[in-house]
């Protein structure tokens, strides 16, 4: 059935309200429609183009230190009783994710500092005209009504000068930021960024200097005071006034409290609550002041190395041996044996200044460096003898000659000629060693020999046994130095750190076996990882040929060159003398600790008449292992 046109043209035409007749040159309402979207889209590209325009005049900062936030955390180090004794770092700060800290921290400092924080975009325009207000009554830009937001933008996009310029920069990076980070990813930035005083960033560094403990052991009267910092840390300071941090804790309890985070209740009974701060010398020790600085020296020597990064960059926490009770006994005896040897020199009028020494012990079962000393005076000079210094070793290397010497068949009864000798050097010379009182014996035994040192069998000894055997017992007890391949090495003829001859005698002093000497047990780094500080055994003499050398250095402190460094139980040790008795060396052992002291002149000169390793380092050795009470 055909349909007629008529019955469609109505739905299908336009009316005469819509349209009008293009003669008389009227415009259908479509086009109306059209030309105004044209025109929005115009003016919605010029305002694009003007806003572009505006951002590149503003020049504003990309926000990758925000979205990839990477602080710079300091490194600290611990003692053995797992005390802070030294942080190392641009901006001493500790990162914590938000979940590890206390619950309360990020709701006080929330209340404290940005109320509607959950509620805003980044901006509180509730707070602009007050501050504006604010502004315009002072006369001066006293008021910012900065979101935290805002505090993050300008903490790490921009510089702290106060214009209206950078707070309009702030402002729209606070926006942008608030659109690429969640709310509790901004609270953890601002949480490890702000500065809270007395040198900490961030809230886990605050509660370490200011109560000494983790952020999530803080009671919620110590949350309230370190979220009251914020505003002003020199001003509201417990140090510089705790009437000012009291009142300002209040502030944030009573806000914390109309927002619904804690009750009245709970804000009475914290601001009720007692308050312990800690003592400022020990939240931030002065490294230069610091006893243990010798110490340290060492173990940043060797975290250096095994971070390969700079510490103060690391974030890591590094963990040592140091024992800080016998770090201080050792500091008194250097100082003191320092001080004994200039009184000398005094009485017999030769006015020397007072020499230089070095100090280390170690516990000779895990070569575990326990107490340093590196010199008299670090601030007057900063060399590690105790370490970086190499000196001839004299006497006290005589011990692995006798040791080389059992493991050939010797014995300590056996006999040695103790009388003049003269060495073809087989350079057309001859040498002729003395022994260092002027007197010969004729035929003694081994024992007696190293008891008082007798150059001459030393030489006899070691011409026997061989110079190799020698060489490579010296480089397996950790002997790092160059070592001579002529007699001299008999008498000490090498140079060797103190450290390093120290830790030799550990093979007999540990029943032949070696440690390597370590100052860290370990290093935490900043992203979890687990690092050794190193170390390591090794059997170096037959456990019956160290029992017997151990006997045989005994001889030596009992009725020997060492009798100064005598004390009740058991004590060995050798002395040492170089040449023209310009170093001065001890180095002895008891059931618990193995110690060695060198005392000498940086630009080695003589250290007086009758100076050497009996007199001068076996007494500061025996007054160490005294205090030391092992």
């Amino acid at each position: 059935m055909a349909v007629s046109p008529e019955v469609l043209a109505p739905a299908c035409q336009p009316t005469g309200d819509l349209s009008s007749d293009p003669a008389n040159g009227k415009v259908y309402g479509d086009e109306v429609v059209y030309i105004f979207l044209l025109a929005l889209w115009f003016v919605a590209l010029a305002a694009a183009i003007v806003f572009c325009q505006g951002l590149l005049w503003l020049n504003l900062p990309a926000l990758g230190a925000v979205t990839h936030y990477q602080p710079s955390q300091g490194t600290l180090i611990y003692d053995r009783n797992g005390r802070v004794v030294e942080r190392i770092a641009h901006e001493y700060r500790i990162f914590t994710p938000l979940a590890d800290m206390h619950p309360m921290l990020p709701k006080a400092f929330v209340a404290a500092e940005d109320g509607r924080f959950y509620r805003h975009d980044g901006l509180d325009f509730l707070s602009i005209p007050r501050a504006l207000y604010a502004n315009l009554k002072d006369g001066k830009k006293s008021q910012g009504a900065s979101t935290i937001t805002q505090q993050v933008a300008r903490v790490l996009l921009l510089t702290p000068e106060k214009t209206y310029l950078r707070k309009l920069k702030e402002a729209i990076l606070a926006w942008r930021i608030n659109q690429v980070l969640t709310k509790e990813q901004i609270l953890t930035v601002y949480l490890n960024e702000i500065y809270l005083g007395r040198g900490a960033y961030g809230v886990e560094a605050a509660a370490q200097v200011y109560f000494g403990k983790e952020s999530r052991g803080l009671t919620l009267a110590e949350v309230a005071l370190l979220a009251g910092l914020t505003q002003a840390p020199s001003r509201y300071s417990p140090e510089k006034s705790q009437e000012a941090a009291i009142a300002r804790q209040r502030y944030v309890l009573n806000r914390m409290a109309e927002d619904g985070y804690i009750s009245q209740d709970e804000a009475r009974a914290a601001f009720a609550a007692p308050l312990s701060f800690r003592d400022k010398a020990q939240a931030d020790p002065s490294p230069v002041a610091n006893a243990n600085v010798w110490y340290l020296d060492l173990v940043k020597r060797r975290a250096a190395e095994i971070l390969n990064q700079p510490l103060a960059e690391a974030g890591a926490k590094i963990y040592t041996f140091l024992d800080p009770a016998l770090q201080e006994k050792a500091n008194d005896a250097v100082e003191k044996g320092g001080q004994a040897v200039a009184a000398r020199s005094a009485l017999l009028g030769q006015r020397r200044p007072q020499p230089q020494a070095a100090l280390v012990c170690i516990e000779p079962d895990s070569g575990r460096v326990v107490a340093v000393v590196g010199g008299l005076d670090v601030a007057a000079s900063s060399c590690q003898r105790a370490a970086q210094a190499r000196r001839p070793a004299g006497s006290v290397f005589k011990p692995l000659v006798y040791a080389a010497a059992l493991e050939h068949g010797w014995q300590p009864d056996s006999l040695i000629d103790d009388t003049p000798l003269t060495v073809d050097t087989g350079q057309g010379g001859t040498w002729s060693p003395k022994n260092a009182d002027g007197k010969y014996r004729g035929q003694i035994s081994l024992s007696q020999a190293l008891a008082i040192s007798s150059n001459v069998a030393a030489v006899r000894l070691l011409r026997q046994v061989g110079i190799e055997p020698v060489r490579e017992l010296a480089r397996q007890a950790g002997i790092a130095s160059p070592i001579p391949s002529d007699l001299s090495l008999a008498l000490g003829a090498v140079d060797v750190s103190l450290i390093d001859m120290t830790a030799a005698f550990a093979i007999f002093a540990n029943n032949g076996m070696f440690h390597e000497p370590v100052v860290i047990d370990h290093i935490e780094t900043a992203d979890g990882q687990y690092l050794s500080g190193g170390g390591g055994g090794r059997r170096v003499l037959p456990e019956d040929v160290a029992g017997r050398m151990k006997t045989m250095l005994a001889g030596v402190v009992r009725e020997g060159t060492g009798s100064l460094a005598a004390l009740p139980g058991s004590v060995a040790g050798k002395t040492g003398t170089s040449s023209d008795n310009r170093d001065a060396w001890f180095i002895g052992f008891t059931d618990h600790y193995l110690a060695g002291v060198w005392v000498g002149y940086d630009h080695n000169e003589e250290l007086g008449e009758r100076e050497g390793g009996g007199r001068t380092a076996a007494p500061i050795w025996r007054n160490f292992i005294r205090a030391a009470g092992k």
